[in-house]
């Protein structure tokens, strides 16, 4: 990394020191893919070692292991992929931004590859807190193998006391995420040092020929290992996707100067006491440590994982919260937990829903090595996805030559689709999981995007333009309320329903009217100054058009208030919101089956009121009811 990119990224968040970023992206950053040293190594082993395991496969294994890290981490994600930022926010919604802002518009192939990496997010969301605190709490077992029964029980313990603090918000407890991370990275690469020296030849796996060989030699057999392997990797979508929480430089400074130096060397340790002593392929992660260690790294462990689970957790919140603004899943409730950052929300409905689901898979695999099965397939997925979607932005918006492209993401696809196949043939083991969870949310996306689709087309039909009502009005003598009426709307080209029904059943019009439409941009914020266009119709009716970042929480008051910049007057205490609650009713008739307008009327109700989505003042809201048959 550039002197030039270190000060980019100190320019970039001037209140905070560089290194404290450093820091805080170890443990928030890092937490997930820190963790699976406790279950990586222990699978990839026990999958080879089925029917016996030489000197040879452990040296082939371990070097798959590094070379992954290498070649998925280091090249794709910390050299290429983070390069690919949307004003400095990352993740599988914001490429698919930039995408298509390269593109010029909204194409169905991208869509549909960006709702897919959505929905794959989900599934290693709810697997992620689960794998990760079981295969801790597990270590508790090689203290005390009594301890069995008790696995599972403080297991859920921990969990339903992770997603319950969650509405505190996470600013006072990401203080501790880094040192303690810090702590863990530290300790690996120390457990690592020690046992490298138990054989050597271990150190033959950073010959990348041996992890080619390995490959080579079992052919389709090796497919199942590369399954287990590619647990190594599993959390380097974070890199990306919490790029705008810490910039760039801190991430990849992180990254080189102690995150992969201490994973390529804890996974070189148990290679080296694995070759040495056989016997701790049960788990040699844990094994590593002296006895009189043992408790206290199964404590350190426990945090560690408690650590990624958080930031999975917050990531679902983050990620849902975008595909809100994006028009892509209903209005659901996101509470800000932090006046200084904006991005620190809460979100009730995701995060029970994901405490469900952990639980459920929890009750359902009860320990971590059949979790593994589980694990991967949402991972592989969603790197594919992201790896297609880098091709357009390399060559539009980059403009790299063809042929430069093809050289740079082929070999990762290939890769990755070798690591996707081998996790595909755990399907019937448990591999299903993320995949049943992510057709579940590319359903209720689907469903809602056509929904929405089909309401609006439906509205237009018998609707009246607004620049031909405003032509009526001007001929009959309405009254006039004093004061301000704001009216929310979808097409600003139309009469806002609520306008209409005020209209139909008071006889009445406010001296100065409203119409305003909340666009949400392919960008994560918008400049203030982009924020407010102002179109004057007549002495009566303006047209607004308010513009807020896919990250940002639209809040039309304040928005409101900067129009008085350009001439609009505007005193909140004399203005009433108009909004139009609209009630469903399937119909056999529509567009859509019956069974999918029954889902698209229950994610009506799961919504939550326009209201506090866009921050209006509570006691200037009225709502016009309107039954609509869809």
């Amino acid at each position: 990394m550039t002197t030039a990119q270190v000060a980019q990224d100190q320019a970039a968040h001037p209140r905070s020191h560089f290194w404290k970023l450093v820091l805080g992206s170890i443990g928030v950053v890092y937490g997930d893919i820190g963790t699976s040293p406790l279950y990586a190594m222990r699978e990839a082993l026990g999958t080879a070692a089925r029917d016996g395991l030489t000197r040879a496969e452990v040296i082939g294994i371990v070097s798959m292991l590094l070379w992954t890290l290498i070649l998925i981490v280091s090249f794709k994600y910390v050299v290429l992929i983070l390069r690919a930022d949307n004003r400095g926010e990352g993740g599988t919604l914001s490429l698919l931004a930039l995408a298509q802002r390269a593109v010029g518009r909204r194409t169905p192939a991208l869509l549909v590859l960006g709702i897919l990496g959505t929905a794959l997010f989900y599934g290693d969301a709810v697997i992620t807190p689960a794998i990760s605190v079981l295969s801790a709490i597990e270590g508790v077992e090689l203290i005390e193998p009594g301890f069995a029964p008790y696995v599972l029980p403080i297991t859920i313990a921990i969990l339903v006391a992770l997603f319950a603090v969650q509405s505190q918000g996470t600013e006072l407890v990401s203080r501790f995420f880094g040192p303690i991370t810090l702590v863990w990275f530290l300790t690996m690469g120390g457990l690592g040092l020690l046992h490298v020296s138990d054989n050597l030849a271990i150190l033959h796996a950073l010959n990348p020929a041996r992890a080619v060989g390995f490959v080579a030699s079992h052919g389709f057999g090796a497919l199942p290992v590369m399954g287990s392997v590619f647990l190594a990797v599993t959390g380097a979508e974070a890199l990306y996707a919490d790029m705008g929480h810490f910039g760039r430089g801190p991430i990849r400074v992180a990254w080189s100067g102690l995150v992969f130096p201490a994973l390529a060397v804890n996974y070189l340790g148990q290679g080296g006491l694995v070759l040495a002593r056989p016997d701790t392929l049960v788990n040699p992660f844990f094994l590593m440590a002296p006895a009189w260690g043992l408790p206290a790294l199964v404590l350190l462990a426990t945090l560690a994982t408690i650590i990624a689970s958080q930031a999975v957790i917050t990531g679902a919140y983050s990620i849902t919260h975008q595909a809100v603004q994006l028009g892509l899943l209903p209005r659901l409730e996101a509470r800000h937990t932090s006046e200084k950052e904006v991005g620190q929300i809460y979100m009730p409905r995701v995060n029970w829903t994901l405490l469900a689901g952990v639980l459920i898979l929890v009750l359902s695999f009860q320990n971590s090595g059949a979790l593994a099965n589980a694990y991967g397939i949402a991972v592989t997925g969603t790197m594919v996805i992201t790896s297609l979607m880098a091709t357009v932005v390399f060559r539009r918006v980059w403009r790299w030559p063809l042929a430069a492209v093809v050289a740079v993401i082929a070999p990762l696809l290939v890769i990755e689709s070798f690591f996707l196949g081998a996790n595909l043939m755990k399907v019937h083991d448990g591999g299903y999981v993320p995949l049943v969870i992510a057709a579940i949310v590319c359903l209720l996306i689907w469903t809602w995007v056509r929904g929405t689709g089909i309401v609006q087309r439906k509205a237009r039909t018998d609707a009246v333009t607004l620049l031909s009502l405003i032509a009526m009005l001007r001929k009959p003598k309405l009254a006039r309320a004093p004061g301000t009426a704001v009216f929310l709307t979808s097409d600003p080209d139309i009469a806002p329903s609520a306008l209409m029904h005020n209209l139909k059943h008071n006889y009445v019009l406010h001296e100065r009217n409203l119409i305003v439409k909340v666009n949400t941009a392919t960008t994560p914020t918008v400049p203030e100054s982009e924020r407010v266009v102002i179109e004057h119709l007549d002495e009566n009716f303006i047209r607004v058009t308010l513009s807020f970042g896919y990250v940002e929480q639209p809040n039309v008051p304040r928005a409101l208030a900067m129009a008085r910049k350009q001439g609009v007057k505007f005193d909140i205490m004399s203005t009433s919101f108009f909004l139009n609650r609209r009630s469903f009713k399937p119909s056999r008739h529509s567009g859509m089956p019956l069974w999918q307008d029954r889902l698209f009327i229950t994610l009506t109700k799961a919504a939550s009121d326009a209201t506090s989505f866009y921050s209006l003042p509570s006691n200037r809201v009225l709502e016009l009811g309107q039954q609509f048959v869809i």
